[in-house]
């Protein structure tokens, strides 16, 4: 099966989600939740670099790509949910939590939520909030306009705002794609969502270590965020990636992969490491 290839599982709640998993099924767990408006495709550019030895789980969150559009509700607490019942429906006990954007603050929400299932979190390019946010108030003054269809050139732009660097073409098609997978009212419900919710009470109620890892030439996250995303979680460390953007993993999957694998390594009693800086 290739990373493009998806799979479809029903949840306990009745939503039926796409998903891709490669690797050993008795391997470390670890669910990769991707950001607004993406799919389980934001992690194509990077499960080539992750160990076959983990049962990795890239999956489609509500309202996005080929997984169920139900017309509410979509706030962080909403997706937070379906996480525990994607564990249950794949027959895992407990997971690893590597987020993407919004993807990072429902990763936090579940580790608060549902500290049984939650092993460790890793946060890509993760807001500490969405209030008071420059580029995010653009964005959300933008979606307020959309009309029935979402406009390709709009989706492009945002998504060519979310790297500093070059990234394939025909990968920037596939994500521009599926974030045009999203009807207008999911852009808008979700962005609501994210609006009303607290990553960092989120990470204060985090019991779980946890993982930055953050490019310093992000578009939407501030260095600050990750600071205090760091100083909050349990033995929390930041990785910073040079001259990356805010999606890392699509610009430099092979060092963000690298970070995965340590902090996957700790957390099965490996050495330590500290905070770091790649040039």
């Amino acid at each position: 099966m290739t990373i493009s290839d998806c799979a479809f599982v029903r949840l306990a709640n009745g939503l039926r989600l796409a998903y891709v998993e490669q690797g050993e099924r008795d391997g470390a767990a670890i669910v990769f939740l991707h950001g607004y408006s993406d799919s389980h495709r934001s992690f194509d550019l990077l499960m080539p670099h992750v160990p076959r030895a983990w049962r990795s789980i890239a999956v489609t969150q509500r309202g996005h790509g080929h997984s169920d559009k139900p017309h509410e509700p979509y706030a962080v607490k909403d997706f937070a949910a379906d996480v525990p019942l994607l564990l249950d429906a794949l027959n895992i006990d407990r997971a690893i939590l590597v987020g993407h954007s919004m993807g990072s603050s429902i990763a936090l929400q579940a580790a608060a939520d549902y500290p049984d299932r939650v092993a460790g979190v890793a946060l890509l390019g993760a807001f500490a909030a969405f209030q008071g946010n420059a580029a995010v108030d653009e964005l959300g003054q933008a979606i307020q306009s959309f009309t029935e269809s979402v406009d390709p050139e709009f989706v492009l732009a945002f998504q060519e705002a979310t790297v500093a660097g070059m990234i394939p073409q025909r990968y920037l098609d596939t994500v521009v794609n599926e974030s045009l997978r999203c009807p207008s009212r999911v852009w808008r419900r979700v962005f609501q969502g994210m609006q009303a919710c607290d990553p960092l009470a989120a990470a204060e109620r985090c019991r779980t270590p946890g993982v930055v890892i953050w490019g310093d030439a992000d578009a939407f996250c501030p260095r600050a965020d990750q600071l205090v995303l760091r100083d909050t979680l349990p033995e929390g460390r930041l990785f910073t990636l040079r001259g990356v953007g805010h999606a890392l993993h699509w610009e430099r999957p092979a060092e963000t992969a690298s970070i995965l694998r340590a902090f996957v390594a700790e957390l099965d009693d490996a050495d330590p490491f500290r905070d770091a800086v790649f040039g």
